[in-house]
């Protein structure tokens, strides 16, 4: 027939093809097409059974890595735990140097004190004392700010411990002689009035000695806990004294000005509301002389 193939010119069926009718698209046989087999799929990989399942990335870690995380999380609980150990050493050795130092400041009764002032009422009296106490701080301020230029970074917290110590003396000496200014010494001896001016100095006020049963003469534990939170408030505010380059000096200085003028300013407030005035005095025997009085910054 005219337009038919020729036997020998046509293809011979390849293997495996598909020998179903030629009924596909422009009547070619499924050997041309491919295999009428099931064949690659474009379904999702999740979805199909017989691949292996992707990797759950929200499963539990390795034990491996939960060990090396509790071993670093055990790790800072240790070092938080050493340095809160360490903070709390810290100021229970500065409220003990604090308490045995406070019965070693020398005192100046308002006998001696009105002999050095002569002519000046309470007011003046106490004025010239508060001055003299914070040019005395400030001094202490200075001299830890400049020790802070120095290359020795461990003398630091000898340094501060130092100021503290130190600070807390001129303000002790300045709080026991307020109260001789103001005609309300606490009764007792030594030991006794030096607790209660460590209370005062730790709370930040002035003590009724017209009420002695409200006059405590003995250190008990909420009492040390107060001082430790006094000692503690006093090293976070002297921390900038601690810049070098003579920075820390000139903040020192200021700084330690200002805390015992604001110190002395309380103390004041609560003593004018109990003072008596000197007139009306009784006859006050002399302070006795500590056995090693401290000597401390003019």
């Amino acid at each position: 027939m005219t337009g038919s193939t020729p036997p020998w010119k046509r293809r011979s069926l390849r293997q495996g093809a598909d020998q179903g009718p030629s009924d596909g698209p422009h009547r070619a046989r499924d050997d041309e097409r491919g295999s009428s087999e099931t064949g690659a799929s474009l379904e999702p990989v999740a979805d199909r059974a017989d691949l292996p399942a992707p990797a759950d990335t929200t499963r539990t870690p390795a034990p491996v890595a939960r060990r090396r995380a509790a071993a670093v999380r055990d790790k800072a609980r240790e070092g938080v735990r050493k340095g809160g150990s360490r903070a709390r050493a810290g100021l229970a050795y500065l409220a003990d140097r604090i308490i045995e130092i406070a019965p070693r400041v020398p005192v100046r009764d308002l006998a001696t004190l009105r002999r050095q002032f002569p002519g000046l009422g309470p007011e003046e009296l106490a004025d010239k004392l508060v001055t003299g106490a914070a040019s005395a701080t400030a001094t202490v301020g200075a001299g830890v700010g400049a020790a802070a230029m120095l290359p020795v970074p461990p003398a630091m917290p000898t340094e501060l411990a130092a100021e503290i110590t130190g600070v807390a003396a001129i303000e002790l000496k300045l709080i026991a002689e307020l109260h001789e200014v103001y005609g309300v010494r606490p009764p007792g001896n030594l030991k006794e009035r030096s607790t209660a001016y460590l209370n005062s100095w730790s709370g930040e006020r002035g003590i009724d000695a017209r009420k002695p049963s409200t006059v405590s003469g003995a250190l008990n534990s909420q009492m040390k806990q107060q001082l430790r939170q006094q000692i503690m408030k006093r090293t976070i505010r002297d921390l900038p004294n601690l810049m070098p380059f003579l920075v820390g000096a000139a903040v020192g200085a200021v700084m330690n000005r200002r805390d015992t003028r604001k110190l002395a300013e309380r103390i004041r407030k609560d003593l004018r509301r109990m003072q008596v005035p000197w007139d009306e005095l009784p006859q006050l025997p002399a302070l006795e002389t500590p056995a090693h009085p401290l000597q401390l910054e003019k």
